[in-house]
């Protein structure tokens, strides 16, 4: 196997001699731009910039300096390519879009799924475990995570939303199938343009489970087969909203499992649940040094894990979480 680069990114992928580059690159996860599959359309150009390589379509050895196209490429050793339209995760700049409101269901008693379809879904591109904001006129914007995963046609969210909760409650109230709303997409930093090379920790708080969704979703489209473990902490066994989605993952997957993690006491505040969703996952590990954790949740939550991790060896450099980026400690 050939340890390949991808510059400016930084993203790397292991692809055999008989591998051509791009179908390498998919299985990992990464998105190369691509059309026709068979170095006509060109949209998947790059240049070497260490390494050679051959090109199937003639038998010619490609040198440093000179382009290919990844389709008809194949490694002869450990490369470094120049390809811009590969991005590093949290690179992308979010844009505005006109979605179409497709469903809006409840999921369970104060969850709702919401399915938007964009015009255009080529013009969108995010990598798994971003988010977005609905932006509603005279309204501030509302952040939800991207359920679904980069290669599904339409967005997925999971929206908690009650009475009580007024701009939630908004949104949903202007959700409904056929309207139009306005997104900007994508943001945050954690996320996934390839799949890792360690085991990975996903730890969701109620909704946060959004997020650990869509990494799934991409991670299932990849060659990725590291242990996954999952943690999902809620207050109450009815307010794990798509249990039997995990449950079936479970199942399917051989290389993950599921730690459901359920307060089941109505007095318990948040801070009960984080300290028993902290002391599962703790109970769980292993080799720390081996371990990327991917958190979404409150910053309490975050940061109280985040603490407890680190303190058992953790590199700082594994600790993926949205919270770091929006809710900075001072």
């Amino acid at each position: 196997m050939y340890h390949v680069i991808l510059e400016p990114s930084g993203l790397s992928y292991r692809a055999a001699p008989k591998d051509n580059l791009l179908s390498a690159a998919k299985r990992a996860g990464i998105a190369v731009p691509e059309a026709c599959r068979n170095g006509v359309c060109e949209i998947c150009e790059a240049r070497v910039r260490a390494g050679t390589v051959l090109n199937t379509r003639n038998q010619h050895t490609i040198q440093v300096g000179e382009r290919l196209m990844m389709c008809r490429s194949l490694p002869l050793e450990d490369l470094t390519l120049e390809i811009d339209a590969v991005m590093a995760a949290g690179a992308i700049q979010p844009s505005k879009f006109q979605a179409k409101v497709v469903d809006v269901r409840s999921i369970n008693h104060d969850v709702y799924r919401v399915e938007l379809q964009l015009p255009r879904r080529r013009d969108l591109t995010f990598h798994a475990g971003q988010y977005l904001s609905v932006n509603l006129p005279g309204e501030g914007p509302s952040f939800f995570s991207i359920a679904s995963g980069p290669a599904a046609e339409n967005l997925e969210l999971h929206i908690q939303a009650s009475p009580d909760w007024g701009s939630a409650q908004k949104v949903i109230d202007a959700l409904k199938p056929g309207a139009e709303v306005s997104l900007d997409v994508p943001y945050g930093k954690a996320c996934l343009a390839g799949a890792p090379s360690k085991s990975l920790f996903l730890v969701a708080a109620g909704t946060g489970f959004a997020q650990m969704k869509s990494l799934m979703d991409f991670l299932d489209g990849t060659s990725y087969d590291q242990p996954i473990k999952l943690f999902w902490g809620v207050r109450r066994h009815e307010d794990m909203y798509l249990r039997s989605m995990a449950q079936q993952w479970e199942a399917d997957l051989p290389n993950f499992t599921f730690l459901p993690v359920v307060g089941d006491d109505e007095d318990n505040d948040w801070s009960g649940h984080h300290d028993q969703l902290v002391r599962a996952v703790l109970a769980a590990g292993g080799d720390w040094s081996n371990v990327e954790v991917h958190a979404s949740g409150s910053p309490t939550m975050v940061y109280t894990l985040m603490d407890a991790l680190l303190d058992a060896g953790l590199p700082t450099d594994a600790f993926f979480s949205d919270v770091l980026e929006y809710a900075p400690r001072n």
